[in-house]
C-alpha cells in the first residue's frame, strides 16, 4: 500500500514540530556538523533505523557535514508522514552522536 502525500498544510504543521529541516520541493531536508569520520558513523546508525523502520533517506557525506534528504518514493517523491517520522529519528540519533546543526 502506498503512503498518502500530505497537504502543503499538513506539511506546514509537521515542519513546525522539527527546526532546522527545510522543505525544498517535495523533500525535506537537514544538514549536521561533526568531524568526518563521526559523519560516516552518524550515516550507519541512520542507515541502521532507516533499515528497522523500512524507510530511507538520501545521506550526502562531505567534509565535515552530513546532509539528509527525505521524500516517499512510493507516493510519487511526494511527502508523506513516514518522512516527518524518520526525520524525527535522525535528529534524536544526531543529538546522539554529538552533531551539531549547520
Amino acid at each position: 500500500m502506498n503512503p498518502h502525500p500530505l497537504s502543503d498544510e499538513e506539511i506546514t504543521e509537521q515542519l513546525a514540530d522539527l527546526p532546522g529541516w527545510e522543505r525544498h520541493g517535495q523533500a525535506i531536508e537537514r544538514t549536521f556538523r561533526h568531524t568526518y569520520h563521526e559523519c560516516v558513523h552518524l550515516a550507519v546508525y541512520v542507515a541502521a533505523k532507516a533499515r528497522e523502520v523500512g524507510h530511507h533517506p538520501d545521506m550526502h557525506i562531505t567534509w565535515q557535514r552530513i546532509r539528509f534528504v527525505i521524500t516517499t518514493h512510493d507516493a510519487g517523491h511526494r511527502l508523506t508522514a513516514k518522512d516527518f517520522d524518520l526525520a524525527h529519528h535522525i535528529d534524536a540519533i544526531a543529538t546522539a552522536h554529538g552533531a551539531e546543526p549547520a
